[in-house]
């Protein structure tokens, strides 16, 4: 049922565009890659229609007390619809989790989500941009799999404050599982400052605030991203908790490519 959320998007926009999945942006009039990570600030950008986009993580480490968390090609498959969206899977390859408490050790294939990003304003020149980004998580029942469904909405934000530096800016409302059975909703936030340091460097500093029903997590993240050519980049950064409440620490490496 909740995956009638992205249909309405998905209809309303197809018959408007100049360019869909059928019709395809010219491969010399692409935009400026624009990937959703490394960071956790989503970008308002989508892909260019008619064209694929993979996110993926090389390798990705999360420490929570003692209890350490792999992950490897952590993937965002895209594919561009229109000339204002995009269609988005995002999967966990393989994930080992390595528990020092009675949980034990666990591996495999996590859960699937589904997300459908429209862009408002922004996609193709301007100083700022705006996009919905609505999206779903589908069980997948493995042994990593919490076995919910789960979904919410990302309103990703970005403005160009000077030559070579970007504000971006992310509000997102999440319903999930709480752990013990029952749902609750979560509010992440975050800020991110990008800086271009070269024509082919970059790098980024970032907030991470995620709101919970009882608890608030805070997160300091920081990383570089390096552009091969106009269809592939690299990245690689680390995350740090603030708080209590948050995961102690997180390292992560990945590659942006388009075709």
């Amino acid at each position: 049922m909740k995956t009638l959320i992205v249909l309405p998007f998905l209809l309303t926009s197809l018959p408007l565009a100049a360019h869909n999945l059928f019709n395809p942006v010219h491969a010399d009039q692409l935009r400026e890659l624009s990937p959703d990570r490394p960071d956790t600030t989503e970008s308002p950008i989508t892909v260019d229609a008619g064209h694929i986009q993979i996110e993926a993580s090389l390798f990705d480490w999360r420490r929570e007390r003692r209890n350490d968390v792999y992950t490897a090609l952590s993937t965002n498959f895209k594919v561009g619809l229109t000339d204002c969206s995009d269609l988005q899977i995002v999967f966990d390859s393989y994930i080992w989790e390595n528990n020092a408490g009675p949980a034990g050790d666990a591996e495999g294939f996590g859960d699937v989500t589904l997300r459908y990003k429209w862009n408002l304003w922004g996609n193709d020149g301007g100083e700022t941009a705006l996009a919905l980004f609505p999206f779903v998580k589908i069980p997948t029942g493995t042994s990593l799999s919490n076995d919910q469904w789960e979904g919410g909405l990302i309103i990703p934000f970005s403005m160009d404050l000077s030559e070579g530096l970007g504000l971006g800016l992310m509000a997102e409302l999440d319903y999930v599982d709480d752990g013990t059975g029952s749902s609750d909703f979560e509010f992440v936030h975050t800020a991110v400052l990008g800086f271009d340091l070269t024509e082919k460097w970059g790098c980024f500093i970032e907030y991470v605030g995620v709101l919970g029903e009882d608890r608030y997590e805070a997160y300091a993240s920081g990383g570089m991203t390096y552009s091969l050519h106009s269809n592939l980049m690299l990245d690689c950064g680390t995350q740090v908790a603030l708080n209590d409440d948050a995961e102690d620490l997180g390292l992560f490496s990945g590659f942006t490519v388009r075709f």
